[in-house]
């Protein structure tokens, strides 16, 4: 039996993170010395400092999800899509002879974020985990690491349907985190649009548009490696006018703690000024923008007006 020589604690990214620091010093280095641009050192230290904390908080999370994942495994609803063991998971021969289930699992897996990326946009609560990694007025790979700190809470759940369906939650964690490697690099302005690569992956095009805060760009583009799930369900923008990045209020801020926090504090805020519960749980659960005193400013409603205008 041929064994594969891993921990089921390794984790792909870690094995590309020297990549990433390569890859953001090659484009800064391109940008400075070549195009003669200057780099916002603050908001880069930014960044990579919420990076960072990531991977503290990766510690706990995922031997977390693992433990829930093997305990629901025991449920699943199809005993033939995933190895029946953790050992067995090892087991690289199992992998060769199944290799369709992994191409099965990997459109499952982008789908799953394309529904969870698109709900962290449009449920405040959830934005208040997201934002951050939205608030960068600037597009550089550095900006690929400014990851949430408390999107935890709401994400590894979003998953488990996968291990009820019968996928061992080692395939899943190790889809996700291929997912995630893939997302780094559409995070720069250097390179240019790709033709019929755009129209079927998430590409630095695709992306640079999810970024940016001009009204036609907000709340499009969600894909994680496939852009396909936003053109059939209609959340597909392709890039025309130039983007401006950032949020549609920016907070001018470095302090990754303000960062992170700034907008559960505007919900604490209006929590406290809702007449009723009804107002309340609108400005948990409801769209960004949504105001129970004041005009609709979410994305969708915003955007219809515009189209009636023209």
């Amino acid at each position: 039996m041929e064994i594969i020589k891993l921990s089921p604690w390794n984790d792909p990214v870690t094995y590309a993170l020297p990549g990433f620091i390569l890859s953001i010093l090659a484009e800064a280095y391109i940008l400075i010395v070549k195009r003669k641009q200057k780099i916002n050192k603050k908001d880069a230290s930014a960044s990579l400092s919420l990076g960072l904390g990531v991977v503290f908080l990766d510690l706990a999370f995922k031997p977390l999800f693992l433990a829930l994942g093997l305990f629901l495994f025991k449920f699943r609803i199809f005993e033939n899509l995933a190895p029946g063991s953790v050992e067995e998971f090892f087991n690289l021969s199992w992998h060769r002879a199944h290799w369709y289930l992994w191409v099965v699992l990997f459109f499952l897996d982008d789908f799953t974020f394309y529904w969870f990326h698109r709900w962290m946009h449009e449920i405040r609560m959830f934005w208040a985990c997201h934002v951050n990694h939205h608030d960068s007025q600037y597009m550089h790979l550095s900006t690929a690491l400014r990851q949430s700190w408390t999107e935890y809470f709401f994400k590894y759940p979003m998953w488990f349907w996968l291990v009820i369906l019968g996928f061992h939650p080692l395939m899943i964690m190790f889809m996700m985190q291929l997912n995630l490697i893939y997302q780094y690099w559409p995070h720069t302005e250097l390179i240019p649009k790709l033709g019929w690569f755009d129209r079927i992956f998430n590409s630095p095009s695709n992306h640079r548009v999810h970024h940016g805060s001009n009204l036609q760009y907000l709340d499009r583009n969600y894909g994680g490696i496939l852009i396909i799930w936003d053109r059939i369900f209609g959340t597909w923008e392709p890039e025309n006018e130039k983007v401006r990045y950032g949020i549609t209020t920016n907070i001018n801020t470095y302090n990754p703690f303000k960062i992170t926090a700034h907008e559960w504090i505007n919900i604490k805020n209006d929590l406290k000024r809702a007449p009723n519960l009804r107002a309340k749980f609108n400005y948990l659960f409801n769209s960004p923008g949504w105001s129970h005193d004041g005009e609709d400013q979410r994305a969708k409603t915003l955007r219809a007006n515009m189209e009636k205008k023209d």
